[in-house]
């Protein structure tokens, strides 16, 4: 399917060989993401859903949500949370809801790839809660 916009209402079946990784704002050292389902591709406001590829001491910066809430799902190696002032450890199978206003931080800080999923909703953080 792969559109620029995709109108809403519209089931997508892709594969995920055809996204392409991108390393997004705030995020460093190899911090990549594959888009699976997003604004672009499913014309939806309401979810965006991403997997994630950090190498070994890639991170997402500090940042705070204004309205997003967030679900990250680890499926494999291990890396270090902040949530506020609080560090978890993180490994496979392991997963954390972010709700809006939490300052959060993600690093990889194992020898090997940090893979996990990310959930987020609603797509934007200008968005108003309906």
């Amino acid at each position: 399917m792969s559109q620029k916009h995709a109108p809403k209402g519209r089931a997508l079946i892709e594969k995920m060989a055809n996204l392409p990784w991108k390393e997004y704002p705030g995020h460093f050292g190899g911090a990549l993401s594959k888009a699976l389902a997003s604004m672009e591709n499913t014309g939806s406001s309401r979810i965006d859903f991403r997997i994630s590829r950090y190498a070994p001491g890639a991170y997402v910066g500090e940042h705070v949500h204004k309205v997003q809430e967030q679900i990250y799902y680890v499926l494999e190696g291990e890396g270090v949370l902040t949530l506020d002032d609080d560090k978890h450890l993180m490994r496979p199978h392991d997963y954390v809801y972010v709700p809006p206003g939490i300052r959060h931080s993600f690093t990889n800080t194992g020898v090997a790839g940090l893979v996990f999923l990310v959930i987020t909703t609603p797509a934007s953080d200008e968005e108003e809660m309906l």
